[in-house]
């Protein structure tokens, strides 16, 4: 079996200097605020809007009473853990001037969904969300091994969305009643 090794389309390795470049002069440059929409469309069908950006579908597979037209809440979480590590992986292999022909990263998840949205088995001490996530990166690119881990475990340690599954994050919910 032959496999045609292809690199991956690179992002912008000037602009990415002068983004580094710009949050350690300031770092207050690099302070945003991200905003997102999740509009009910029947059921447990949901559209999310970001920016000017199409919408994205959210749903529930049938076991969720969903129609398993689109992923649900927890696996897109899962997508957006997995999507960030990727891209901290191509900007630190654009940095070190690594070439990688492959990224991939599978997420997979164990979550306990026992509590139905607060109607189900919802003892005092039960914590719902994933208690467990499971990473497999697969890097290949003009480097040794030991430089793709390097890649690697910097991406994992510098990644929003890695950070906000490993700590507590502050959320306030405000009821507006239309």
């Amino acid at each position: 079996m032959t496999t045609n090794i292809t690199n991956l389309v690179g992002i912008d390795a000037e602009g990415l200097d002068r983004l580094s470049c710009s949050a350690k002069e300031d770092p207050t440059t690099g302070r945003k605020t991200l905003r997102a929409t999740t509009v009910c469309e029947s059921g447990f069908r949901n559209m999310s809007y970001v920016r000017d950006l199409a919408p994205v579908l959210v749903g529930e597979p049938p076991a969720l009473l969903g129609d398993d037209s689109a992923p649900n809440p927890s696996e897109m979480a899962l997508a957006a853990l997995g999507s960030c590590i990727s891209v901290g992986m191509l900007a630190n292999a654009t940095h070190r001037e690594v070439t990688l022909t492959r990224i991939e990263v599978a997420m997979e998840g164990d979550i306990d969904i026992s509590a139905v949205w607060g109607i189900g088995d919802v003892p005092e001490d039960k914590v719902p969300g994933f208690t467990d996530v499971r990473c497999t990166v697969t890097l290949a690119g003009d480097t040794d091994e030991q430089t793709l881990q390097e890649i690697h475990d910097n991406a994992i340690r510098w990644s929003p969305v890695v950070n906000t599954f490993r700590r507590p994050v502050e959320l306030v919910s405000t009821l507006v009643v239309a």
